[in-house]
């Protein structure tokens, strides 16, 4: 018995060229960013975009193609550019990699015509879908042969005609700044005359380089104003060749709020990405090395954001520690028998009280201490009668003093802990805990953090002028808050 042989044919229906590109460019005007690219692979300069009603017209100053070149342009994933990464002018690294572009922008509008020059050559095609579809099985494009002085330089134009959509300025300014390399040395692109140039964002910059098996991650992290913090476009954008491909959170979705302040790019040419160039090939090694050296970076800007986010309550809780301070001091001075520091000496007034000197000068009395990681609360050695409960101060301990005289208070602004006392007082320092409940909630607004302020400092003070008397202490506080907050007339 003897087999005989046939042969199958692989065919493709032309309706699933336009198609795969509609599914390759989720998004139509993602074809605007592919012929930028384009003209950026062929060492152009200078890209111009002209966008109308119905047209848009793409031209560039490019090295074009001669009749070999169309041939490879409408080749549906040509493997040219990898065997030629590089172009031949500015060495640069060439993006595109699966000619499919072109098809997608057909699922925006119904007619694709390019006109290139190369020294002596110069043509067009005309891409029409609606003549395309009617040749049944033939795949054949029109080309016509113009004169060489058609274009005075070299180059490609690309016309899009017969829209079904409008597309604005703005929106393909967006995709152009996120998808092509607008940084590069001896790259322009202008959009109805008006250059594109890339986001600037101003900031706590974090730069970084890292080393791997596979080739160098770079990028610089940015940590924006909390004014500047929006919920759009969350994560840091990562770029493959100076273009992006996609964002990461990279473990920022557990920062809460916080995660909005950070924006960045990260560059790692050696990663493989989709068909559809929205994401990465995953499961390879090269993804896997890059997550481990994201997550060393991200840590770090972890602990980055932490310091500032301390840094800028500190100086609100410095500013509201100074206002309570004020108000207590000038409550003091109008009810000098509720002082456990005695009356003002007699001719102090004008002066200010011990170290305080002019209200405008030094704020009434109010003095800012320095705070160092070992600073150690000094009490003299005789009148220590136990063990202090705070032996040193965080780095971001607040401490000021008020002066009544040659004597008055410390009070410390501090971490103890959220199971910690609110309040509480070692000799003549006065400490409260800015990680209890209490103090956070009412720390959330100015007003209640001032008022809150100065309840806990004038609690302590009256309890220092006769701590066996808690009921006459609570009504001492009660006539100096009042002082205090309520403004006289007159």
């Amino acid at each position: 018995m003897q087999s005989s042989h046939e042969f199958i044919p692989v065919t493709i229906d032309k309706s699933h060229i336009i198609t795969i590109g509609e599914r390759l460019y989720t998004e139509s005007i993602e074809f605007i960013r592919e012929l930028v690219n384009n003209a950026y692979d062929a060492d152009a300069t200078l890209v111009e975009i002209i966008v109308s009603e119905d047209t848009i017209e793409i031209r560039d100053n490019g090295s074009g193609m001669d009749r070999e070149g169309l041939r490879q342009y409408f080749n549906i994933g040509s493997q040219q550019k990898l065997y030629s990464p590089k172009s031949p002018i500015y060495n640069r690294d060439r993006i595109g990699q699966f000619g499919i572009g072109k098809f997608a922008s057909l699922s925006a509008c119904k007619r694709f015509e390019v006109i290139t020059k190369r020294d002596d050559f110069a043509g067009r095609v005309i891409f029409d879908k609606e003549q395309w579809e009617k040749t049944g099985d033939v795949w054949q494009l029109p080309l016509e042969i113009l004169p060489p002085d058609f274009r005075k330089y070299n180059g490609i134009t690309v016309l899009l005609t017969g829209l079904d959509r409008r597309f604005e300025p703005n929106n393909i300014e967006q995709k152009i700044i996120e998808g092509t390399p607008i940084k590069a040395p001896h790259f322009r692109v202008r959009i109805n005359n008006h250059t594109v140039t890339p986001r600037s964002l101003s900031g706590h910059k974090i730069p970084f380089l890292e080393g791997t098996a596979y080739g160098p991650v770079s990028g610089e992290i940015i940590i924006v104003s909390e004014t500047a913090s929006a919920a759009e476009n969350l994560g840091i954008e990562i770029k493959v060749k100076q273009v992006t491909v996609r964002r990461e959170l990279f473990g920022m979705e557990t920062w809460g709020k916080a995660m909005a302040r950070v924006r960045g790019e990260v560059n790692a040419d050696f990663l493989s990405i989709t068909s559809d160039r929205t994401g990465f090939i995953k499961d390879s090694p090269e993804y896997q090395e890059f997550l481990k050296v994201m997550q060393k970076i991200m840590e770090g800007v972890k602990i980055s954001l932490q310091k500032l986010t301390t840094k800028k309550e500190s100086r609100k809780v410095s500013r509201a520690l100074k206002e309570a301070l004020q108000r207590i001091y000038k409550a003091l001075a109008a009810n000098p028998d509720l002082s456990p520091f005695g009356a003002l000496p007699i001719g102090d007034e004008t002066k200010g009280m011990g170290s305080a000197a002019d209200v405008t000068k030094k704020e009434e009395g109010i003095k800012e201490e320095e705070v160092k990681t070992e600073k150690k609360t000094k009490i003299p050695e005789k009148k220590r009668k136990k063990k202090p409960k705070v032996k040193r101060l965080t780095p971001n301990a607040i401490i000021k003093k008020i002066k009544f005289g040659e004597t008055g208070v410390s009070c410390v602004v501090d971490s103890f802990g959220e199971d910690g006392p609110e309040v509480f007082s070692e000799e003549t320092t006065i400490y409260i805990n800015r990680d209890h409940p209490l103090y956070k909630r009412e720390s959330a607004r100015v007003d209640t953090h001032t008022l809150n302020l100065a309840r806990l400092i004038t609690q302590e003070i009256a309890l220092m002028k006769d701590p066996r008397n808690p009921r006459q202490a609570f009504e001492r506080q009660s006539k100096l808050l009042k002082d205090a907050f309520v403004e006289r007339s007159g």
